[in-house]
């Protein structure tokens, strides 16, 4: 129960990735391009939280640790997603991205952390990869994607970066959020200048629902959550959550648009269930097995 709160957060977490997947890939195909989403959640995010900046203390960490925490869900890991979500489907881009996340936070607090876990959570977490790899389908990985996958799988390198930093050096919510605000604006403003851009042929209202998805719900909200999370339950169990977007993407759609769910699609499903179910498993008999001793 002292948990509860972070595993709240976690699913939070989940349905604001699924959502942002799919405005995401909405987004790219409108007159915006990847720069100016990027240019919009960050402007969207330094004024939502200049309160915090303006008495920030910027002593608190080294240069280095700003940089991989700023960037690792910076606007290199969303120039990558958009720019593969232009060659990949939202769905699939969710499991190329989040499925990654239980194997690569994995290695992330073996190597860095020298954080072990039972053999039935290292049985959970490759349950859960191959089935999101089900749940993309064959047609996925064709050479025709390549690109895209690359780009995604780049995305999730990052994104493990970030969420290894936050962990590894202690950083607070709002830690999180003045410097992932702060660090992308600054350095991706003048960026923004240098790549192509339609941001004044838009349509206001893509403009202002890019702005407030991403700047306000992603990176304000999302973001002070998915903080408060990792350092309450670490990187793989949150990763482990995380790896449920595509499955939560397809329910929703099935619920909400009455998408019908194929069969890669409910194997996957089922899997990533099953996965969850032993990992929480696991974890509990750890926790016994602490107790105990």
């Amino acid at each position: 129960m002292n948990n509860l709160r972070a595993y709240l957060c976690c699913i939070f977490i989940v349905l604001v990735c699924s959502g942002w997947i799919t405005i995401s890939r909405h987004g790219v195909h409108t007159a915006l391009q990847p720069a100016d989403i990027t240019l919009l959640r960050y402007i969207t995010a330094v004024a939502c939280v200049s309160p915090l900046i303006v008495r920030y203390n910027w002593s608190k960490h080294r240069w280095y640790q700003y940089l991989a925490v700023g960037l690792g869900i910076g606007f290199p890991y969303t120039l990558v997603t958009f720019y593969g979500l232009r060659a990949i489907k939202a769905a699939h881009a969710g499991v190329l991205v989040n499925g990654m996340l239980p194997v690569l936070g994995a290695i992330a607090a073996w190597y860095l952390m020298r954080q072990r876990v039972s053999n039935i959570r290292y049985l959970a977490i490759t349950i859960i990869f191959i089935s999101n790899l089900v749940m993309a389908g064959g047609d996925t990985f064709t050479l025709n994607h390549s690109g895209g996958i690359l780009l995604l799988l780049t995305a999730a390198v990052l994104y493990i970066m970030h969420m290894t930093g936050v962990k590894l050096w202690d950083f607070s919510w709002k830690d999180t959020l003045v410097v992932v605000s702060t660090v992308n604006a600054a350095l991706f403003v003048p960026l923004w200048f240098l790549l192509p851009s339609a941001l004044f042929e838009a349509d206001p209202i893509d403009i202002i629902s890019q702005a407030l998805y991403q700047g306000v719900l992603v990176n304000v909200i999302a973001l002070m959550c998915a903080t408060y999370a990792i350092g309450r339950l670490g990187t793989i169990t949150v990763s482990i959550f995380m790896s449920f977007v595509p499955v939560s993407t397809a329910l929703l759609a099935w619920i909400l648009l009455g998408e019908s769910l194929n069969g890669f699609e409910i194997s996957g499903i089922g899997g990533c269930s099953t996965g969850l179910f032993l990992y929480a498993r696991g974890q509990l008999l750890e926790s016994k097995k602490s107790v105990l001793s």
